[in-house]
């Protein structure tokens, strides 16, 4: 099949646009990519900061890169090696998770370290996880490998998959499954965090997701060197490789339609082009209250998203440090004193909790290219309810709550933190709405709760409008780098065999 003819726009370059215009552009169609910002990643955006003897690098963020074989693919469709672009960097341990009491846990794919880790923290627990592990394992197996690149379209695809949802008890939440192997709160806690990396509720999302720990035990935890920012660079090196066009500081305002079917991409600066399919890797309300908010389909679909439930926001705070910190690892976890309601707190109440949980972010322990000699890179990230839920100023609210912030890395890690920072700054829910159009700075879009997966979430093609599509955290099956690339492999499928009619 040839697609020479074909023209393809992808709206938005993050993870998944990129990873959805290299599938396209691979199989021949001419494909260009529109992003509103200077530069290309969406929320892996980055900025830098020069200082004394160099300059410190801060990715916006995900930092946190599973599966490569799902990147691998994007460069092997067309012989290529991914490893000519970018250089991936194993990161060990995984994690440390930290507790108010001083416990630290490492955790890993390391079975001898790992189980060691579990005797010491949760003893008596080490049978139980052992059957957790078959848990996620299979859970992996039908929910990752089997449904995590299928577009589910119409809902008789849900009923087809739901033995399988049933057999796994998906209507639990990770938490529950978890605590039904382990009796330990610690380890309770270690193995159901990971949802929050994708915006998800250890309590209420779907036991699936259970599925992350069997994803990193098998695939590791990797960093890209120079920072996740490198690794956007080396799609769109890629793809432009690849003969593809990438229009950059030039938001779409608009995509036009005549009956259902979309025809043109207009934006700011009145460019404005034709294609046989345009795809969204924008946020999902934006696309269809704004993008499409001339249509009826557009209005009809924005009112019903609405209803639906959002991921919290994130609040960032990135700090350059003199010195280095050879025994702060790449990734840690600092737990405050409350796990449950702390998460009521943010999910469900929208209150600004006066403790909180730390994702502690120090790339140059893998990476010292992210600072200048002697200096060390750092983000803390906590987080927080959306902006429905929590209506702050967060231009007033903001630097208080990046001191408290600050002085709890200090207290439990750095204690002269204060004395050391070179550079810092903060981004906060109102940054998320501003700079990705986030609906009501959400930081992953819908919510992965059961109701919200699979058919419940973004349709991969549009119900309506026949060569609309949709990529990214809004669509199945959901957020994070995988999660994304596996929405750029559904999508591309479709829009492949609608080109080829």
């Amino acid at each position: 099949m040839t697609f020479e003819t074909k023209t393809a726009c992808v709206i938005g370059s993050g993870f998944g646009g990129l990873a959805l215009a290299i599938r396209l552009q691979s199989a021949g169609v001419k494909t260009t990519v529109v992003e509103a910002r200077d530069k290309p990643g969406g929320r892996a955006y980055f900025w830098e900061r020069p200082a004394e003897g160099g300059t410190f690098t801060f990715d916006a963020g995900p930092t946190v890169i599973t599966d490569p074989d799902c990147l691998k693919e994007l460069w092997n469709l067309s012989g290529h090696d991914m490893a000519e672009d970018v250089e991936l960097m194993p990161v060990m341990p995984f994690y440390r998770l930290n507790w108010p009491d001083g416990t630290n846990f490492d955790y890993s794919n390391d079975e001898a370290s790992l189980r060691a880790e579990i005797d010491r923290v949760a003893p008596g627990d080490l049978a139980g996880y052992e059957d957790f592990l078959r848990y996620s394992a299979g859970v992996f197996e039908e929910g990752y490998v089997k449904l995590g690149h299928v577009p589910f379209l119409d809902f008789a695809s849900m009923i087809k998959a739901a033995p399988a949802l049933a057999k796994y008890q998906a209507w639990r939440s990770v938490y529950s499954i978890v605590s039904s192997y382990v009796k330990s709160e610690k380890l309770r806690e270690a193995l159901s965090f990971h949802t929050l990396l994708v915006g998800g509720n250890p309590m209420t999302t779907s036991a699936i997701y259970a599925l992350i720990h069997k994803l990193e035990k098998d695939g590791g935890v990797w960093w890209a060197r120079g920072g996740t920012n490198r690794l956007v660079a080396a799609m769109v090196r890629h793809f432009e490789r690849l003969g593809g066009t990438i229009r950059l500081g030039d938001p779409v305002t608009r995509v036009h339609t005549i009956g259902t079917v979309a025809t043109e991409v207009e934006t700011a600066s009145g460019w404005r082009s034709r294609f046989h399919a345009v795809a969204s890797n924008a946020d999902i309300m934006h696309s269809y209250r704004d993008l499409l908010g001339r249509t009826k389909r557009g209005a009809d679909q924005a009112k019903s998203l609405a209803r639906k439930r959002y991921s919290p926001s994130l609040f960032v705070v990135h700090f350059g440090l003199e010195g280095t910190w050879p025994g702060i690892p790449h990734h840690a976890i600092l737990f405050g004193p409350r796990y449950k309601g702390l998460l009521d707190d943010i999910y469900e109440h929208g209150v600004l909790p006066q403790d909180f949980s730390i994702y502690l972010h120090h790339p140059t322990v893998t990476d010292p290219s992210m600072a200048p000699p002697g200096m060390s890179t750092f983000y803390a990230l906590v987080p927080v309810a959306h902006m429905g839920k929590l209506a702050v100023d967060w231009e007033q609210i903001g630097p208080m709550l990046e001191r408290r912030i600050l002085d709890e890395v200090g207290r439990r890690l750095i204690p002269d933190i204060h004395e050391r920072i070179v550079t810092k700054f903060h981004y906060a829910p109102r940054d998320f709405a501003l700079d990705l159009n986030a609906h009501m700075g959400s930081a992953f879009s819908l919510e992965p709760i059961l109701t919200q997966s699979a058919y419940f979430r973004g349709h991969n093609r549009d119900d309506v409008i026949d060569n609309f599509y949709l990529v990214g955290a809004g669509t199945h099956p959901g957020a994070g780098i995988p999660g994304v690339v596996g929405s750029a492999k559904a999508t591309a499928r479709l829009m492949l065999e609608d080109l080829s009619e």
